[in-house]
C-alpha cells in the first residue's frame, strides 16, 4: 500500500515538526495537520514564520518549503480524517492529576477522544499511528475503541515513537539515529508497518528503520527516556558531592565521559532536567512497574525523579542561603525560562520550580527569555496553584531586555543555557547590579574565573 494522504491530529512540538519534515521530503504525499486550537493553526499558517507556535532552529525553512504545496494546517479535523489513509495521533498525554494513578499514570483522555472521532468519521480502512508517548499496551485500548465504535472499518494500529530532542528536532528528523515502528505480527499488521517504512525510506536508509511488535516499540520509548534522565540525575547527585569535597563536576564528567562504555552525552551537571518527556515517562514507568507488583523496579526509577526535584530545590535554597538567608523584597533576575536552549517549550522547566520557591520567600523575580512569551510564564506559575494568579503577577515581572531585567538585581540565576548569554556585556551588568553582585549559574554556561575577575560573587553547580 502506497500512502498518498496523511493526517496528523495535534499541531504541537511533535506533530508540527515531524509532519513538516515528512511533507518536505515526500512531495507526493499530502500532509494535513489538524488541531482544535484555532489560534495555533492560524499561527502555523502565518506568513511571518517568526510567529510559528513552535520554535526550532531550521523549522521555518522546512515549513516554507512545503506549506501550500503538500503541507496544510487546518481546524477541520473530520475532513482530514476522512481523506487520510494514515492518521498520526500526536496529542498531549500528561500525567494524571486525579483518580487512580494520580501523579504517575498517563492521562489518556485525549487519546481516547481521538480514537472515538476517528472511528465515527472513517468510512474506509485506515492505518492509525501512535506518535504521542504512551504507556505500554495503549495500542490495544485504541484498537478496542476503533473496532467496537466504528462503521465496520478495518484499522491497523502502529507505534512510531519520536526520539526528538527539542532544540535539535529538525536535525533529529532529517538524520535520525533510528526510526522505530511497531505493529501487528499478522500479515495485515506487517503490511501496515511496510507502508510507514516506505514513507520514511524517502530519506532515511532502511537499515536505520527498526521494526518490532507494537508492545516493544511502546516500551522502548519509555526506556530510552528513563535511561537518559537517569544519567542527568546521576551526574547531579555527584555535583552535590563535588561541592562538598572541592572536586569540579565538569572535570569528573569529562573523565568518566571518555570511557567508551559510558560516553559523554547527558553528563553536563545542571539544575535539573525538564521538558514534556523525562519526568512523565519515568512516572509512567514507575506506575506500570507498581501495577505488576515490581516495587523494587518502581523504587529504583522513582529515585531519578526524587534526585531531580532535590536538585531544583537545592539550587533555590543555595540562592537564599547565599543572600544572607533572606530574599524578601530582593530582585532576583532569571535569565532563561525555557527548559533548554533553542526551544520555547517550558513544560517542567526547572525555572518554574526555582521561581516558586523564591516567591514563597517573597522575592521579586525579573524574567528574561529570548523565545518564551509573558503569558506562558504566568501560565506555568498559575498551573502550580501554590499562589493566586494575582500574587504571581505581583511577584514576577517579565522583560524584553536582559539588561533591564538585571538592573538593580541582587542576584542573577541562569536557568536556560541560551548561547546569547555568553555574549552579554557582563561589565555593564555588574555596574548596574546591587553589590555584592551574585550570579548563580544553574546550567554551567559561563566561565567561573572570568566572572569572578569581573567582580561577581559567582556560584556554579558542582564547583
Amino acid at each position: 500500500m502506497k500512502i498518498k494522504n496523511i493526517c496528523c491530529i495535534g499541531a504541537g512540538y511533535v506533530g508540527g515538526p515531524t509532519m513538516a519534515v515528512i511533507a518536505h521530503k515526500c512531495p507526493d504525499i499530502k500532509v494535513t495537520i489538524v488541531d482544535l486550537n484555532a489560534q495555533r493553526i492560524a499561527d502555523w499558517n502565518d506568513e511571518n514564520t517568526e510567529n510559528l507556535p513552535v520554535y526550532e532552529p531550521g523549522l521555518d525553512k522546512i515549513v516554507l518549503s512545503a506549506r501550500g504545496r503538500n503541507l496544510f494546517f487546518s481546524t477541520d479535523v473530520e475532513k482530514a480524517i476522512d481523506e487520510a489513509e494514515m492518521i498520526f495521533i500526536s496529542v498531549n498525554t500528561p500525567t494524571k492529576t486525579y483518580g487512580l494513578g494520580k501523579g504517575m499514570a498517563a492521562d489518556l483522555k485525549y487519546i481516547e477522544l481521538c480514537a472515538r472521532q476517528i472511528a465515527a468519521v472513517s468510512k474506509n480502512n485506515k492505518i492509525v499511528v501512535e506518535k504521542s508517548t504512551l504507556p505500554v499496551r495503549t495500542a490495544e485500548a485504541i484498537k478496542n475503541i476503533l473496532d467496537n465504535t466504528g462503521n465496520g472499518v478495518e484499522f491497523q494500529i502502529l507505534s512510531n515513537p519520536e526520539f526528538l530532542a527539542e532544540g535539535t528536532a529538525i536535525d533529529d528528523l532529517l538524520n535520525p539515529d533510528r526510526v522505530l515502528i511497531g505493529g501487528g505480527t499478522d500479515t495485515k499488521g506487517q503490511e501496515a508497518i511496510e507502508a510507514l517504512v516506505e514513507v520514511y525510506a524517502n530519506w532515511i536508509p532502511k537499515e536505520r528503520i527498526l521494526t518490532t511488535n507494537v508492545w516493544s516499540s511502546e516500551l522502548s520509548k519509555l526506556t530510552a527516556n528513563a535511561f537518559l534522565a537517569q544519567r542527568v540525575s546521576s551526574i547531579n547527585a555527584m555535583s552535590e558531592l563535588c561541592e562538598k569535597t572541592g572536586a569540579d563536576v565538569s572535570e569528573v564528567a569529562r573523565a568518566i565521559g571518555m570511557d567508551s562504555r559510558i560516553g559523554s552525552k547527558f553528563l553536563k551537571a545542571s539544575v535539573g532536567f525538564g521538558g514534556s518527556c523525562f519526568q512523565k515517562d519515568i512516572l509512567n514507568l514507575v506506575y506500570i512497574a507498581k501495577s505488576y507488583g515490581l516495587n523494587e523496579v518502581a523504587d529504583y526509577w522513582e529515585q531519578v525523579i526524587i534526585m531531580n526535584d532535590h536538585q531544583k530545590r537545592r539550587f533555590a535554597a543555595n540562592i537564599i542561603k547565599t543572600l544572607y538567608n533572606t530574599v524578601s523584597g530582593k530582585k532576583i533576575a532569571f535569565l532563561g525560562w525555557a527548559f533548554k536552549k533553542d526551544t520555547n517549550d517550558t513544560r517542567e522547566s526547572a525555572a518554574i520550580y526555582v521561581a516558586d520557591d523564591l516567591l514563597f520567600e517573597q522575592a521579586n523575580i525579573a524574567v528574561y527569555d529570548p523565545k518564551v512569551e509573558e503569558h506562558t510564564i504566568f501560565r506555568d506559575l498559575d498551573y502550580l496553584a501554590t499562589r493566586k494568579p494575582e500574587e504571581n503577577k505581583e511577584g514576577v515581572t517579565v522583560f524584553e531586555d536582559p539588561y533591564e531585567a538585571c538592573r538593580d538585581a541582587h542576584a542573577i540565576a541562569i536557568l536556560t543555557e541560551w548561547d546569547e548569554f555568553k555574549q552579554y556585556d557582563w561589565d555593564r551588568i555588574y555596574h548596574n547590579m546591587k553589590k555584592p553582585a551574585f550570579v548563580f549559574d544553574g546550567r554551567n554556561v559561563l566561565d567561573v574565573e572570568e566572572m569572578r575577575s569581573k567582580g561577581f560573587v559567582f556560584s556554579s553547580i558542582g564547583k
